[in-house]
């Protein structure tokens, strides 16, 4: 039957993004469905699909498997590449990615996804700063071990998935991550399918209250690129 991968609003949705880019760059073949976020809880609409009222999900003939990192564990199983082929980089991959699952709250608050736009955020708090000076040593190790031009070697793995949001985080909000970073996040949001969701991102009319009022709250709005 296939994969059918259910993601939210492009705009919004950074955990969607992460197999989405994921299963794109590996050419994993999906049926794309969207559930927008339209009000300001969608959990029991959700809960239809998913067992715990979020995305993305993907959905596998009757089997359902949820949350990014446990969607990406699935098809390392059932498809090459998801995971550098050097133990030493799959390694490195594998901490990176789950350090990023699991952390950076600071980041998440302080700077929420918002592809369509570009903000000039508030003073950085002690924590954000925090964030930022581990995203910047992370991606400089990876690259500098590894080689480049993906975090883990010449390959895009799961790591440049899950930091895939943070590279439209770092152009919204203009962090600055370092050189070596800075080449990463051009390079990353210059690639076709990163272009692509950035395209259905700004082409969305869905606006939900919660999301538009946490982007206020980051700082001021100084361009908005979204349609509609």
């Amino acid at each position: 039957m296939g994969y059918t991968l259910i993601t939210a609003n492009r705009n919004y949705s950074s955990w969607s993004l992460r197999p989405w880019v994921l299963m794109t760059m590996l050419g994993i073949p999906f049926e794309d469905r969207v559930e927008p976020f339209t009000a300001e809880s969608n959990y029991d609409a959700f809960r239809a699909f998913s067992p715990t009222g979020q995305v993305p999900v993907l959905k596998d003939g009757a089997r359902t498997i949820w949350d990014s990192l446990g969607i990406t564990l699935y098809l390392s199983d059932r498809h090459d590449g998801v995971w550098p082929s050097d133990p030493a980089a799959r390694a490195w991959a594998q901490c990176a990615v789950t350090e990023m699952h699991g952390g950076f709250a600071a980041l998440r608050n302080d700077c929420t996804m918002n592809v369509g736009v570009r903000v000039q955020p508030k003073p950085m708090s002690a924590a954000l700063k925090r964030d930022v000076a581990r995203l910047t040593e992370l991606w400089a190790q990876g690259l500098d071990g590894f080689g480049g031009p993906f975090l883990a070697g010449p390959q895009f793995t799961a790591v440049d998935a899950f930091f895939a949001p943070v590279a439209f985080r770092a152009r919204t909000y203009g962090l600055d991550v370092g050189h070596k970073g800075n080449e990463w996040v051009q390079h990353m949001l210059g690639l076709a399918p990163m272009l692509a969701w950035e395209q259905e991102a700004l082409s969305e009319s869905w606006r939900e209250a919660g999301h538009e009022t946490e982007l206020r709250d980051c700082g001021v709005i100084t361009a908005d690129y979204r349609h509609g």
